[in-house]
């Protein structure tokens, strides 16, 4: 890889991870409903994807599924979970995606799971068993039941994604957008409240923070991996990709003043060895669709 395009996908992962981090702020410190915060942001995606909007994938159910698995399903439920979990939790969890993309690709796809990959599913159950082990025994809280219901969302979207021929992400993005624009505020008014005055009370502070997550993460940082995955192999592009990971843990303490005990630090540790023996593993079906469990 050249050193241009390795800073490049270094400047992704991180991208990524002070978006879980301030997500993290605005639906816990400044109080904005997750399910609207999610809607604010695939408005904007939606507005700015239309240009490739048309012609609809076929079949019409299945790129509606996507977008709801991909939009509400994914990212309002971590959004969810992040009101009451801290950032590096939600990455360790997330990491579960990674095991989830492999068993849904076993049920819907019909691919076979090999020894290799199954010590890494191994690790990474294990991994989280260690995140939310305590002394009392294991417990998971409400917000990493939502961050792990998010992983599982993401996982069975990128899945049906396969399904899905001759798309370009440009178009997936815009339908995804459009889908989620459609449904979320209808969730959002439905399950919440005090939406537009939670908004006007952060100001202008929600709107950048908006425009960064939409603009510069969904829109900006997603496409220039995409470039790079018509330049690179899959399994070189997606073991790099756990930098996304390990940088939402490093800075969720530094930021948002996370705990991370030796408990956690094991537990990352093999949650991430395990989603990398995965993605090292050639030619899996599955493996261009690795690097959004990290994200």
């Amino acid at each position: 890889m050249r050193a241009r395009d390795f800073l490049l996908l270094v400047l992704i992962c991180l991208i990524w991870a002070s978006n879980n981090v301030l997500s993290k702020i605005i639906v816990d410190d400044w109080a904005v409903p997750p399910i609207f915060y999610a809607a604010l942001r695939f408005s904007v995606v939606a507005l700015v994807m239309l240009p490739w909007l048309l012609p609809m994938p076929r079949p019409a159910w299945r790129i509606i599924l996507i977008g709801l698995l991909m939009g509400g399903g994914n990212f309002a439920l971590l959004f969810i979970g992040l009101q009451t979990t801290s950032p590096s939790s939600a990455a360790i969890i997330l990491q579960l995606g990674v095991p989830f993309t492999i068993l849904l690709s076993v049920l819907m796809l019909g691919e076979r799971i090999h020894w290799r990959r199954g010590v890494g599913i191994g690790l990474t159950l294990l991994g989280v068993l260690f995140v939310v082990w305590r002394p009392e025994g294991l417990t998971l809280s409400l917000g990493l039941w939502f961050v792990a219901a998010a992983a599982f969302a993401g996982s069975a979207g990128a899945v049906l994604m396969k399904r899905v021929q001759d798309v370009s992400p440009f178009r997936f993005q815009a339908w995804v957008g459009l889908v989620s624009v459609i449904s979320l505020p209808v969730a959002s008014l439905l399950f919440e409240e005090g939406q537009w005055a939670s908004a006007l009370a952060v100001g202008w502070p929600l709107v950048a923070a908006v425009l960064f997550t939409s603009l510069i993460v969904s829109v900006g940082a997603h496409s220039a991996y995409y470039h790079l995955i018509r330049n690179y192999e899959a399994n070189l592009l997606a073991p790099l990709t756990l930098i996304t990971p390990l940088a939402t843990i490093a800075l969720g303490v530094l930021i948002t003043n996370d705990a991370f005990d030796f408990r956690m630090g094991v537990g990352a540790a093999l949650a991430i060895g395990g989603v990398l023996i995965v993605a090292l593993r050639r030619k899996p079906a599955t493996e261009l669709l690795v690097d959004r469990e990290q994200r």
